[in-house]
């Protein structure tokens, strides 16, 4: 079993690497911009999620199965490169057409919280530098012989981690949405969030093994 030491370690480099600027980061803070705190949460719990199951598969060896084969490894990159820069087309799209509200209301029209969900959790679970990180990191944490509740336990304070963070950032985000009823800040947002994402998807696409 982890003593304290050890829990609030793995707490703490969990943090430090959620708090990187990454495909995450960009997807929680567009939920939340465009459809506010609910699809934000939504899309934080997502993150937890696909956080939660690679620290399982990763303390029983599985992601080292992904690591080993070069054919699983590539698959997985592919997929996860075309679905980030689906989405970021998608907001490019969405900022060449306009169109947007004029009022005072607030911004409507992003991700519904199922939505956000599916969109937090595939993201993670689709990015192989995330399995890389946990197979790099956990074996450090896991006991020499491992019970189901250590590696739950495992899963569980990454998990829990990520969505503290994503969490605060999300309730960060829609408490500036005011600021997002203007068209032309809304454009920008959709504009650069678009490009970055489709920057995340070519990078992760071109990465070596």
């Amino acid at each position: 079993m982890m003593s304290t030491a050890q829990m609030l370690a793995l707490g703490g480099v969990i943090l430090v690497a959620a708090m990187s600027p990454g495909p995450d980061f960009f997807i929680v803070t567009r939920s939340s911009a465009l459809s506010g705190r609910r699809a934000g949460m939504a899309c934080a719990a997502g993150i937890a999620g696909g956080v939660f199951l690679w620290s399982v598969v990763s303390a029983l060896g599985v992601a080292g199965l992904l690591a080993a084969s070069a054919l699983a490894f590539t698959i997985v990159k592919l997929v996860g490169a075309g679905y980030l820069m689906l989405l970021g087309v998608r907001a490019l799209l969405a900022a060449r057409r306009g169109g947007y509200e004029t009022t005072a209301d607030l911004p409507t029209g992003g991700p519904s919280a199922l939505a956000a969900f599916r969109q937090g959790l595939l993201t993670n679970l689709l990015n192989p530098k995330v399995a890389v990180f946990f197979l790099a990191l956990l074996p450090q944490f896991v006991p020499a012989a491992p019970t189901v509740t250590d590696t739950v336990s495992l899963g569980a304070i990454a998990a829990a981690v990520s969505l503290i963070w994503f969490s605060v950032l999300a309730n960060v985000v829609d408490a500036l949405r005011g600021l997002l009823a203007r068209s032309s800040v809304r454009r920008t947002l959709d504009t650069v969030m678009g490009t970055l994402l489709v920057a995340f998807g070519v990078r992760i696409a071109f990465q070596s093994n």
